[in-house]
Order: structure tokens, then sequence, then C-alpha cells
């Protein structure tokens, strides 16, 4: 054997120890179509399908121990179809506290007035503006729902404010979010079932969408109008404190990723935690950041169990309620 092929085979077919571990195995189709078996599957199959698994053993975990769950979404998520999987998941009880931002509200809300529709990424702005129609992704949304947003807003608004000038009382925003809930009185709303299930719900951006446009028109004839910011991250962060368990499910990043993580510090971490996002961690920001950097914060306990999982939660949290929440 040549001196150079040896060294070659030897880099090449260099001797290994035998790690430990699950196999790697996926579905075998041979046995026919079972979708349980197929997610099952996943657990063993590797990269993304494997953290989606230790997703499912961890969010089993938090309902097995009855720990306190924090659930959060962006506002694009309400927007898609995974609004009647949180509603699902309030009217049967099985969250504690909701997170989202001003968009999660109010689109919940505004879906009650019409339906929004699929439409497609690639449709041209300037026309869809033509035609009064709001693209999200590829979600087309009617202006006209927003009207009647605030037919049905400007009423309740005029309720709170003399009630504020009466009694000097100035309510807080999960305070305001109970009274829309309870107004709309529609059953497909998650609103409606938070307020009816005393199901807490939190807003760290109402401002942030149609709500603070409205509340911006009410404001030129009642300047003096408020709100309370404050009284509810005390709220929050004293709930979370007294907690025996937590667990934090979160999809996407932004405030209410933070506003949950943050409430978690207070108790030193949260004890479990499986986040769903696209988003790499790499330009710092909070909303892409793995549950590690929750750990360095004390947001995360260290010996606690959680897990990223790396996609699409519209693919993925129905499959995640599919293979927990909705079994029990």
């Amino acid at each position: 054997m040549k001196k150079t092929e040896k060294k070659a085979r030897e880099n090449i077919l260099k001797e290994s120890s035998e790690p430990e571990g699950i196999s790697i195995k996926g579905y075998d189709f041979d046995k026919g179509v079972d979708f349980e078996s197929i997610v099952k599957s996943f657990s063993t199959t590797g990269f993304q399908a494997s953290h989606f698994g230790k997703a499912v053993e961890i969010a089993g975990k938090m309902i097995e121990e009855k720990a306190t769950i924090f659930l959060g979404c962006t506002s694009n998520l309400i927007t898609s179809g995974v609004r009647d999987i949180v509603r699902y998941l309030v009217q049967h009880k099985k969250i504690d506290v909701f997170v989202t931002t001003a968009g999660g509200i109010e689109e919940d809300l505004v879906k009650c007035f019409g339906d929004f529709k699929l439409g497609n990424f690639s449709a041209s702005g300037e026309l869809l503006r033509e035609e009064g129609i709001n693209r999200t992704g590829n979600i087309f949304v009617p202006n006209s729902r927003y009207i009647k947003y605030e037919e049905f807003l400007t009423p309740i608004l005029e309720k709170i404010y003399k009630e504020q000038k009466e009694t000097g009382k100035i309510i807080s925003v999960s305070e305001f979010i109970k009274i829309l809930g309870k107004e709309i009185n529609n059953e497909e709303s998650i609103l409606y079932w938070c307020w009816k299930n005393d199901v807490q719900v939190y807003c760290p951006a109402i401002t942030d969408g149609s709500t603070g446009d409205m509340i911006h028109f009410f404001m030129y004839n009642h300047l003096d109008f408020k709100m309370d910011v404050l009284k509810d991250i005390h709220e929050l962060n004293e709930f979370a404190i007294t907690r025996k368990k937590t667990g934090m499910i979160i999809l996407g990043g932004g405030a209410m990723k933070h506003h949950i993580c943050n409430a978690n510090l207070m108790r030193n971490g949260a004890d479990y935690a499986v986040y769903i996002n696209s988003g790499e961690e790499w330009d710092g920001a909070d909303s892409n950041a793995r549950p590690d950097e929750a750990v360095s914060w004390g947001k995360m306990k260290s010996k606690g169990e959680a897990i990223k999982v790396f996609g699409d939660a519209t693919i993925l949290f129905p499959l995640l309620v599919a293979e927990t929440f909705g079994k029990l």
C-alpha cells in the first residue's frame, strides 16, 4: 500500500466510538397511512422534526404537571387560521394566560364582522390599495371590516369615558380587553372565551394597530381619555411569582415573547418552554433568540426543559395541539 493511500485511508476510515442515543428512523409507509404514527415518527427523524418531537414531550409535561401555561402569539397568527386553535384552547381552559399584540386583539374581533380571504403573496399592493383590501402575507382583509370595528368600538370607548369622568377610575388594558370580549358576544372569538372563562389576556402594545387608530380618532373629542398601562405589568409579574410551576408556549417573537419571558424572570425562570418561530439569532434580537439565551437572563430555569422549533407556526402549532391538548 502506498504511503499516500495509507494516509488517505486513515483519514477517511477513521475508527470511531459508538454514540449513544435514539436511532434515526423515519415513518414506514409500507404500514399504510397513520397520521398519528407519522407525527410520532418525527422524534426519530432528525433535524427540526426531532425538535418538534421534543416540543410535544415538553408541552405534555406542562399539562401533566399542571404548570401554569403562558401562551403567546404574534398578531399575524390571529390573522391566520391559528386563531381558531387558540380559541379552542381558551374555550376549554387549557391555558392560563394569553399574551398577544394589538393586531391579535383587534383581528380576533374584526373576524366576527366578516371572514378574511385567501389571496396570494404576489398580489399587487397598489391594486389592492385601490380596492380597499389589506394584505397580510397571502391573506386578504377587506377594509370594510375595520369600518365595522370602529362602529363596534366607539360606543364602548364612550361608555368607558363616561364612567371614567364619573368615578375617576382609569381602567387597565387587560380590563379593556375583558370588556371587548364581553361586548363582542361571539363564540368564535378568543376574547369572548377569555372573558367567559376568566383567562387573563395581556397586550403590551395595544395602540400599535387599528385600536390605536380608533382611540386616536376618539381623542379628537375626548382629549383627556386615559388608559392605565402600568397596572397590567404589576399584575402579570405578581401572578408569575406566585405560580408553583410555569410553562411558556411562544409562537413568533417581538413584544409578546419578551413580555412572557420577563414575567417569568420574576420567579427566576420558567420550568418549561416551547418556542416556534423561523428567526435566526445572529442579529441579537430577543425575538429570534433560543431558550438558552433566556437562561442567561434568568427568564428560563437552567435545569428547566426547553426547545426552539425553527419553522412556520401555522403548520407546527396545530400538530403540537393535536398531540397534546387535543388528546386530553
